[in-house]
């Protein structure tokens, strides 16, 4: 009898054993957080501050325990800048490699053809500085990692042609030059449908250039021809040093010269221009001021600027990292408070809380969009030589809009910003 019962006993454990096993492994297995990231070509060096952010903040999060009581490891490939990449990556990401989680793309024209995949596969992701990448698809499982708010299209100009409104004498006559791609174009959209707001603006010239555009003296000749009273600009990384020396090599002197010049959000393009961007007001969705200074934002700025000295990033940072960092920051707080993988209830979850990260408290509205915008409009002012301390704090990029965040007041015309 006892050795019937000991057999038995050991059987039990032997089954016991095999259920137990398969699920102890399961749950030390890493939950991998998949992306596609720009690494090589025109926005590759935003993409690596957004890559090594979240390099960072999966450290961090490891150091904690993870998520779920799992370690993160992070699935990356090289978009290289174009938009025709994405699609496949994503579904490698989602097919090949089986990843738990989404994040990214970084950047609005990779974002835009990521999310029909998404909805395919009923995806969740948290798309990185991409401006109104939603705004057509409606999909209820994607959210954005910028600042824009409600209205994301007006976001980059609103506040630049509500400064126009208030300079005196009042600027009328606006040229608009974009580049034809999807970020540069739902800006240039934002600018039209921010004039005819505001009104009492007139566009006298509306032009679009090929992103492979490398001389900008024709574009900007074209410009100067018309005498506009402001020249409202979209461009990425390479196009806006094109336009920047193009435009002061034609000597154009508008009332208000600016808009949405992505690559003066970059350190070494500031540094690289020096004195040209005098005068050039210019949307920033992060800037190293008080009231961009949150629970884990220098310490998170510290751990960047070691990391940027070894792989030669932008020294500053804080234009891109922060916001890498949020996303992953919002995507552990939706898995640690839903307790779960589950894609649907990922997004369930992100909807109905708010996010407490190193660039503030966040809380998605429609589209996946803040409910609250935060950007600002800064203007360069008294930039005297190409040296990088110059960029370190707001003395030489004074915010000017809105109000609440105001360190100075923009200098009009821009011809005067230009000669002191």
């Amino acid at each position: 009898m006892s050795n019937f019962w000991r057999r038995a006993g050991a059987i039990a454990l032997v089954a016991f054993c095999m259920l137990i096993i398969p699920n102890l492994a399961k749950a030390a297995d890493p939950i991998r957080v998949g992306l596609s990231v720009a690494l090589t070509g025109g926005v590759a060096s935003a993409g690596k501050q957004v890559l090594a952010a979240l390099q960072i903040w999966r450290d961090d999060v490891n150091a904690k325990g993870g998520l779920l009581g799992r370690p993160v490891e992070l699935v990356f490939y090289d978009d290289q800048s174009n938009p025709q990449n994405v699609p496949a990556l994503y579904t490698k990401l989602i097919e090949v490699d089986k990843v738990d989680l989404l994040i990214g793309p970084y950047a609005t024209n990779m974002v835009a053809p990521a999310i029909p995949v998404l909805m395919q596969y009923h995806k969740t992701t948290i798309g990185i500085l991409a401006n109104a990448a939603n705004s057509k698809f409606h999909y209820d499982q994607y959210f954005s990692m910028l600042p824009t708010g409600p209205e994301p299209q007006k976001a980059f100009s609103h506040g630049f042609f509500e400064l126009a409104a208030t300079a005196k004498p009042r600027p009328k006559t606006v040229a608009i030059v974009a580049a034809d791609a999807e970020f540069a174009q739902n800006a240039a959209d934002g600018a039209r449908q921010s004039i005819k707001e505001i009104g009492g603006f007139e566009i006298i010239s509306d032009q679009k250039y090929p992103p492979p555009t490398t001389d900008y003296a024709p574009v900007m000749q074209a410009v100067k021809a018309l005498n506009p009273d402001i020249v409202y600009v979209a461009a990425y990384p390479p196009d806006s040093v094109g336009i920047v020396r193009a435009a002061n090599e034609i000597g154009l002197t508008p009332k208000m010269f600016g808009g949405t010049f992505i690559g003066l959000l970059l350190t070494p393009i500031k540094v690289q221009l020096g004195p040209l961007v005098n005068g050039i007001v210019n949307n920033e969705v992060f800037v190293p001021g008080p009231a961009f200074t949150f629970p884990g934002t220098l310490d998170l700025l510290q751990k960047y600027k070691e990391v940027a000295k070894s792989q030669g990033l932008d020294p500053m940072g804080w234009s891109y990292p922060p916001l890498g960092y949020a996303a992953g920051q919002v995507l552990a707080q939706a898995v640690e408070g839903a307790k779960s993988l589950d894609q649907v209830k990922l997004a369930a979850y992100m909807h109905d809380h708010a996010f407490h990260t190193v660039v503030g408290e966040i809380a998605f509205g429609k589209d996946g969009e803040w409910t609250k915008s935060r950007v600002v409009f800064t203007q360069f002012q008294d930039v005297t030589d190409n040296s990088v301390d110059q960029f370190r704090d707001t003395t030489h990029e004074v915010i000017v809009w809105p109000e609440q965040y105001k360190s100075g007041n923009m200098i009009y015309p821009y011809a005067a910003a230009r000669k002191r």
